[in-house]
């Protein structure tokens, strides 16, 4: 049903990166990165179905919370309806308006954010306002971990983390349909 659900959102709404959702080895790939026990606060952008949504809130402490920004309505609603649980606040808003969002969710900054969104097909000033409100959105040591197709160069996402971001790291997932290049984004 997910992969029906991907397909039909792609071809009606450029913002979705991907025809299928992302697999298992990849949200743990990029997820082993979250040390769960000292974390508060999650934010994740462009959530989807919920794949990456499921996996954090088996692992979140009961006292954590989860902020899914989901610009796609349809997305937001099977979010709504597939989530019961009080951690969890789906917003549908776009990644940009983050720092809005937080102070709506009574929160000041995130321990990681989350993303999946496609940066290749976002504008220049759109990528680099999202990029500077995650920055803002983070606490001091906090985490921006993404996801982005392998078919995009390295260089393309990178360059622009390193603007707001002094460690940006860079691995790949080959398990995943297409093949995910992961980055983390130190503040």
């Amino acid at each position: 049903m997910d992969t029906i659900t991907y397909l039909r959102a792609f071809i009606k709404d450029r913002n979705v990166a991907s025809v299928t959702p992302t697999s298992c080895a990849c949200v743990k790939k990029l997820c082993s990165d979250i040390n769960f026990e000292e974390t508060d606060l999650i934010i994740e952008y462009g959530p989807g179905t919920g794949v990456f949504s499921d996996f954090l809130l088996k692992n979140m402490k009961t006292d954590s919370r989860l902020i899914l920004i989901e610009k796609n309505k349809d997305f937001g609603s099977i979010l709504r309806s597939k989530i019961d649980d009080p951690r969890v606040m789906v917003v549908n808003d776009s990644a940009e308006n983050v720092l809005e969002t937080l102070r709506a969710c009574k929160e000041s900054q995130a321990d990681y954010i989350i993303s999946g969104i496609p940066f290749i097909m976002i504008k220049d000033e759109l990528k680099q306002k999202i990029l500077y409100n995650t920055h803002r959105a983070l606490k001091a040591g906090g985490k921006f971990l993404v996801y982005q197709t392998c078919f995009q160069t390295d260089s393309h996402l990178k360059v622009h983390l390193k603007k707001y971001f002094p460690i940006v790291e860079t691995r790949f997932e080959v398990r995943n349909i297409p093949p995910m290049r992961l980055y983390e984004a130190v503040k």
